[in-house]
């Protein structure tokens, strides 16, 4: 009798841990299933007027890529765009393909962001008299040879510097120029464009994987700080374009570092013919 009631009592418990099991990953596959709703489905029908939040957008690394996508989409979405990028032949072709295709004003700022602090000054007096109501911080830089150990890096004191002041001293710089006119209207977008590779640590990726976890934390402290003051300050990780770098063994670094080193013979024969 009292094994057939231990027996009942294993059951209820069993099946009572299966239901609450169900419940969670009801629950999780629920959410997760609202969440892609919200980012997928309901923008393609409601979306949020972004012109309200300013006339201007500003842009850094606004000639190719992400940064030449995010200008063109805010342009089609109503706001003006400053361009801020280091070719001023790129940034002319660029501004005329905007005016042209979406019918919205550009301005353009050259600058180039690994030189440090000395070109803010300039920025910041381009910026001063503009409604600006988003920044778009997407400018960025890894080193010139992939994969690479760090004291292998070619150059690598300016390495280090060209990285840091592109990739960390932008953010920092950009938002400390835009968000006090923000504060003023209690209003205001900032999106820092980040990594998957700052989500962990990448080896053979040390500095770029190292400032842009940087960007993360940066972005999310910044949000908790201002959202309170009308500030969204958000962070958005792109996936690398090379999965096999996503996790790295023993075994793909010693194939990485194998590949370094036959680019790195490869440069120097074509530099010295």
């Amino acid at each position: 009798m009292s094994l057939l009631f231990a027996n009942s009592l294993l059951n209820d418990a069993l099946a009572l841990i299966g239901a609450l099991m169900c419940l969670y990953y009801f629950a999780k596959c629920s959410w997760g299933l609202l969440v892609g709703a919200r980012a997928y489905i309901l923008p393609k029908f409601w979306r949020t007027d972004l012109t309200s939040y300013g006339d201007w957008a500003v842009v850094t690394g606004a000639t190719a890529g992400i940064g030449k996508a995010y200008a063109h989409e805010l342009a089609r979405r109503g706001l003006n765009v400053v361009l801020i990028s280091r070719s001023l032949e790129r940034l002319r072709a660029t501004a005329e393909e905007i005016e042209q295709q979406q019918g919205k004003k550009t301005k353009i700022i050259q600058a180039d962001f690994t030189s440090g602090a000395e070109i803010y000054g300039p920025i910041e007096a381009a910026l001063k008299d503009l409604n600006i109501g988003i920044l778009v911080n997407n400018v960025g830089k890894t080193y010139t040879m992939l994969p690479c150990y760090f004291l292998d890096v070619p150059n690598v004191d300016k390495e280090i510097l060209d990285i840091m002041n592109c990739n960390a001293l932008s953010v920092l710089m950009m938002t400390r120029i835009v968000l006090p006119h923000m504060l003023e209207r209690k209003k205001g977008v900032i999106i820092n464009i980040s990594s998957e590779a700052g989500t962990h640590p990448h080896p053979l990726l040390t500095m770029y994987s190292a400032t842009k976890a940087f960007v993360n934390f940066f972005s999310r402290a910044l949000n908790a700080e201002y959202k309170s003051k009308g500030i969204i300050v958000q962070h958005f990780v792109i996936e690398m374009l090379c999965p096999e770098w996503l996790r790295l063994t023993q075994m793909s670094m010693k194939n990485l570092k194998r590949s370094c080193e036959k680019r790195r013979l490869l440069l120097e024969k074509y530099k010295m013919t």
